[in-house]
């Protein structure tokens, strides 16, 4: 199994979803189940930091782009 912190977002959020699934379906054991949402809470949280990093990203380039405007207009 790949490393969570090496995944990339779409390979997390469909590992993710097949964490879902899985579980959905149920027959697993009490230990395989803990382990598979483990797993899946982990997955969850690097989806989370991608999805930060992205939003970062973004209001940085809106803030260069403002600044450009302002600088632009005096």
């Amino acid at each position: 199994m790949t490393e969570i912190s090496e995944l990339g977002y779409e390979q997390a959020r469909d590992e993710l979803a097949d964490v879902v699934r899985t579980l959905e379906q149920g027959g697993l054991d009490l230990d395989a189940s803990l382990e598979l949402w483990e797993r899946g809470e982990a997955l969850a949280k690097r989806c989370e930091e991608h999805l930060a990093g992205a939003r970062a990203r973004i209001e940085r380039a809106l803030g260069t782009a403002e600044e450009a405007e302002t600088n632009d207009s005096e």
